[in-house]
């Protein structure tokens, strides 16, 4: 996909954006706070046009987890929470159209056929929703610096220790998988709302 779909009747898909992010079990994060402004303001955006808005809530069945359903940590940030939904998605997987309601029936209900995916974590459940995204035909569109994700340890390998990669780095990787297979755009925030002023 080389280039960026049109944004007319985009729906926002706001994945994940829980206020249990913010716990430190997660480990060092790439600008979280900073993701969830941005994420506000594209939200702020969309409902200011009347465009379709889906927040997606993760509802983790680990009692251990800071998103465990019916936690603190399970409810959306401030930012979210205020904002103006059509629908909520429920999820226990990573990928938002494997959730409740079933979002890509929503959509086509709707006649919607592009979509914005932010949200955390950018190579978890923000990936895994744009991949699947563009593999059921959505066109799909990524604002990278309107994702945030966490520093990552992998496997051990021929000996080797873990391998470990930093948040910047799993944001990088994400979005030349994405981009550059052809799954989605990756852009930035600005780029959309730049976008958006032009059809005003």
């Amino acid at each position: 996909m080389t280039r960026e779909p049109d944004l007319t009747d985009a729906a926002l898909i706001l994945v994940d954006v829980q206020e249990g992010f913010r716990d430190p079990w997660w480990g060092r994060s790439h600008e979280l706070e900073t993701a969830y402004a941005k994420i506000a303001r594209l939200g702020r955006e969309w409902n200011a046009r009347g465009l379709p808005v889906v927040k997606v809530r993760h509802d983790s069945q680990n009692p251990e987890s800071p998103l465990y359903a019916g936690s603190s940590g399970n409810r959306f940030v401030t930012g979210v929470a205020s904002l103006r939904e059509d629908v909520i998605v429920t999820k226990t997987v990573n990928s938002a159209f494997l959730g409740t309601p079933d979002l890509a029936e929503w959509l086509r209900a709707r006649g919607i056929s592009t979509i914005v995916v932010a949200g955390v974590q950018t190579n978890a459940c923000v990936e895994t929703t744009a991949r699947m995204g563009g593999n059921l035909g959505f066109s799909v569109v990524v604002p990278l610096d309107a994702t945030a994700t966490f520093d990552l340890e992998g496997p051990a390998l021929a000996g080797n220790p873990p391998i470990r990669l930093s948040a910047e780095d799993l944001m990088r990787a994400t979005a030349v998988s994405l981009h550059g297979g052809g799954f989605a755009h990756v852009t930035e925030v600005s780029t959309i709302l730049s976008a958006l002023e032009e059809k005003s």
